[in-house]
């Protein structure tokens, strides 16, 4: 598993004794710098580069992150719904070889580094990095006035080696983040994985509801606390993967206009073939496929009718994935 490593802030102040310790496992390392929200396929061929040049040159493969995102600082109203939390890119890290996740806070203090200071204190200084791994995008520095053409100038006078990984392609298009958040608030999860290399997760803490689904035969766990993108309203099918095994869900995204009126969004998540007490627990869940859209049925009777229809389509979807998945 992929070693999550706080940083203390990152200023021109050169690094106390107390972070060189905590950092002398990973210096001298090969790295790469990024935000590696959702870890998809883009990210995967710059870690796995990193992977490649840290066995060659002997030293350990670093991702960084820097957390949280820097529009969250700069443009908190224009900053993106995060596709993945950092327990969650270090675990997929580490199906790709990366030994540690460096997490570096993003202060507004750390963001107003110049170029060349940002380079000085954080891979020179806190990481004494041997070599870095960037794709040709990548900018750093205050107003992100440090391209690739500045890093290399940096790297080539510490001698540091660096890699310019060219970006990856889907159907002719660039896989990134951005392209990832539109398809899965546009529900097309099926895409979306494909771009990040496994089914979109979500995270969420079950509290109590209104037990309308226990009394029509469906249970369900209310999702509350999600802090990642939630996909567009409708009805997904997916897999319940904090369970062993992993439990097949009808998953139902929006607004409820059968029995609500306040068009409040709702997560909730019907398990199949399952009977047990999820209160107070945190829920885990690949959403896979969409079904249909939200609608608003007459009476009872007619929503339990559809949901039977929904619970065999996921059946007849899912359960050969399911083996597969193992």
């Amino acid at each position: 598993m992929t070693e999550i490593v706080p940083l203390a802030g990152v200023t021109l102040d050169p690094a106390s004794k107390e972070d060189r310790a905590e950092l002398d496992a990973i210096r001298g390392g090969v790295i790469t710098i990024g935000n590696f929200d959702g870890v998809h396929r883009g990210h995967v061929e710059l870690l796995r580069e990193v992977r490649r040049l840290a066995d060659r040159l002997g030293g350990p493969a670093i991702a960084v992150v820097l957390d949280p995102h820097p529009a969250t600082i700069l443009r908190p109203d224009q900053a993106p719904k995060r596709l993945t939390w950092i327990q969650r890119r270090a675990e997929l890290m580490s199906n790709h070889g990366i030994d540690a996740l460096v997490v570096c806070p993003t202060t507004s203090e750390f963001l107003k580094l110049s170029a060349e200071s940002f380079f000085q204190a954080l891979v020179v200084e806190r990481l004494a990095a041997g070599a870095i791994v960037e794709g040709p995008n990548f900018f750093f520095g205050h107003k992100r006035r440090g391209d690739v053409a500045t890093l290399g100038r940096l790297c080539q006078d510490e001698q540091i080696e660096l890699r310019i990984i060219e970006p990856s392609e889907f159907e002719g298009e660039m896989v990134s983040s951005t392209r990832i958040r539109e398809l899965i608030v546009g529900g097309d999860m099926a895409t979306a994985a494909a771009l990040l290399g496994a089914p979109y997760r979500l995270r969420g803490t079950v509290v109590g509801g209104a037990q309308r689904g226990r009394e029509i035969g469906f249970p369900t766990a209310n999702l509350s606390g999600i802090d990642v993108l939630i996909p567009g309203p409708g009805v997904y099918g997916g897999y319940a993967v904090s369970e062993s095994p992993s439990q097949m869900a009808a998953i139902h995204i929006g607004p409820n206009p059968t029995f609500d009126c306040d068009g409040d969004l709702k997560v909730e998540v019907h398990l199949l073939d399952y009977d047990g007490d999820l209160y107070g627990q945190t829920l885990l869940l690949d959403v896979v496929l969409r079904l249909r859209d939200i609608a608003r049925f007459d009476s009872a009777q007619s929503l339990v009718q559809q949901l039977n229809q929904d619970v065999e389509f996921i059946r007849t979807r899912l359960t050969p994935l399911r083996r597969s998945r193992g």
